[in-house]
């Protein structure tokens, strides 16, 4: 199983791995990665792997998971089995992808402590993210108020922590869950995520280490897309 060195420092750039399997001849398994497989929302990271032995580069086009496999796509690369590599993810895409994750915590912090709404799907992008929230009333002023209140939040340079517990301990936690759909029961331990004083809840993706990093969250649009599904749209400046 590949060691997700992601899910323990989100600002390694660069690893050392060993190629422990190859499909297809371009789809690439290693021993240990920091490039986030697209999942929860948040894009996939980019960005080269590269054969230790004659230093050729192999652009790193998607990162899934996959049968319980990471897998990196690759141009088709002729790497082999126990091959040596460095990988190198697209940094300046990491980090906008890591203070659009924050965002989107405060985000849904404020509104579910003003309306109780929980998540019902969310995409995090490089341009521009979205939020949706199962909200019956579509208040377009009350909710630019949220993000009023979630810049403030921004702005008090509150730490963001993230450390493992117990899925049994975790779900005791009030809110710790603001999916509408609960976590799989498959899932024994949770990564819980941590901005003081303001949110708590279990998340697997990346984030900045500090509110300040994210600049300022701006309202984009907002679209009622049916029956108490309201869809919010934002990106950081």
């Amino acid at each position: 199983m590949t060691e997700m060195l992601y899910l323990r420092d989100h600002y390694m750039k660069e690893f050392d791995a060993s190629v422990i399997k190859v499909e297809d001849n371009n789809k690439i398994i290693l021993d240990r990665t920091v490039f986030y497989p697209e999942s929860g929302g948040q894009s996939t990271d980019l960005g080269v792997i590269i054969r230790k032995s004659d230093n050729q580069k192999f652009t790193v086009l998607r990162v899934i998971k996959q049968k319980g496999e990471i897998v990196h796509e690759v141009v088709e690369s002729g790497i082999s089995v126990d091959d040596e590599v460095t990988g190198v993810i697209d940094w300046e895409r990491r980090y906008i992808l890591m203070r659009m994750h924050t965002a989107a915590h405060i985000l849904s912090a404020v509104i579910n402590k003003e309306t109780g709404a929980l998540i019902t799907g969310n995409q995090l992008g490089v341009d521009k993210s979205r939020i949706d929230f199962d909200l019956e009333n579509f208040d377009r002023d009350k909710i630019k108020e949220y993000f009023q209140k979630a810049n403030e939040i921004v702005t008090r340079t509150l730490p963001v922590k993230f450390y493992f517990m117990k899925r049994e301990q975790a779900m005791e936690i009030p809110d710790v869950v603001k999916l509408a759909k609960a976590l799989p029961p498959q899932v024994s331990e949770l990564r819980l995520v941590e901005i003081e004083g303001v949110d708590l809840q279990a998340d697997g993706g990346t984030q900045v280490g500090n509110t300040s990093e994210i600049g300022t969250i701006e309202l984009v649009s907002i679209e009622n897309k049916g029956k108490n599904n309201r869809r919010v749209y934002y990106k950081v400046l």
